[in-house]
């Protein structure tokens, strides 16, 4: 799988979050106004960029960036490590979303963290191992992260769901300090605004064979990257450095979009941190 930004996603996102103009990027970057708009666009660029130059006025590290020109992508996860989860990922009109399904092995209880673009791979999956659909937990209420939720909710109109937004009734609202336990597994959550004021990272833990924790992140971080800042750019980072980046090396980390990685890769190789 691709990195959900390629070289010009970043860069634009960081001219975003500095204020730096498309003139004064293109020149440190020993390119053409619209040579940068290219590359902005597409990723690519027919000329050298001088990233030693462009990378810190906007903001990024220069050996990361260098990185993500080189092809850098987070190493390929065994998720048989931990028992169980898998990623549904769904496709409309170009644009691809991750949700995951999560379940304890032995009593058969699942949890869904987003829904994606679509319920009908989800419910096939709940159906063909025999899950009981107990959670639904929602990073960020942003539409193509919940657009199947109506319809899995019909399908399992017991399910209870979780989400961080002010507006969801109180019941559905996660609470300070919350533990929710699916089996044996533990679900606990920290707040992380900035991409989305409703932001969530939902975190889970007490995995059989001490498999690591595994953190549901929405769009705060994607491999390489981060979500959108949305005019709170500072909040976002912030929100991710303190409260994901500072979770366990090993933490495997599970984005709305784009492949999986682990805190340890983040920290080593992506350019805003």
């Amino acid at each position: 799988m691709n990195l959900e930004d390629h070289l010009g996603d970043i860069i634009h996102k960081a001219r975003s979050m500095t204020g730096v103009s498309a003139a004064t990027a293109a020149g440190a970057a020993d390119l053409s106004g619209d040579d940068l708009a290219s590359l902005e666009k597409t990723g690519r660029s027919a000329n050298n960029v001088n990233i030693a130059a462009l990378a810190p006025l906007i903001g990024l590290h220069p050996v990361k960036l260098e990185g993500i020109v080189k092809g850098w992508l987070p190493t390929p996860k065994d998720l048989g490590i931990w028992r169980e989860i898998r990623v549904v990922t769904t496709v409309r009109d170009g644009l691809s979303v991750n949700c995951y399904l999560v379940w304890d092995e032995v009593t058969r209880d699942a949890a869904l963290f987003d829904t994606g673009l679509d319920a009908k791979p989800i419910l096939d999956l709940i159906a063909a191992e025999q899950l009981q659909l107990r959670h639904i937990f929602i990073t960020h209420s942003h539409w193509d992260h919940v657009e199947a939720l109506p319809k899995i909710r019909e399908a399992w109109p017991k399910v209870r769901l979780h989400s961080g937004s002010k507006n969801a009734p109180v019941d559905q609202r996660n609470k300070l300090n919350e533990i929710v336990h699916l089996g044996g597994l533990r679900v606990t959550h920290r707040e992380t605004p900035g991409h989305a004021e409703d932001g969530v990272t939902y975190i889970v833990g007490n995995w059989q064979e001490d498999a690591p924790i595994m953190a549901f992140v929405g769009d705060a971080i994607f491999a390489g990257s981060m979500g959108n800042g949305n005019g709170a750019w500072e909040l976002a980072k912030k929100n991710v450095r303190e409260q994901i980046l500072s979770l366990p090396a090993e933490t495997l980390l599970c984005p709305g979009h784009g492949p999986l990685t682990s805190v340890a890769e983040e920290k080593a190789h992506n350019p805003f941190f």
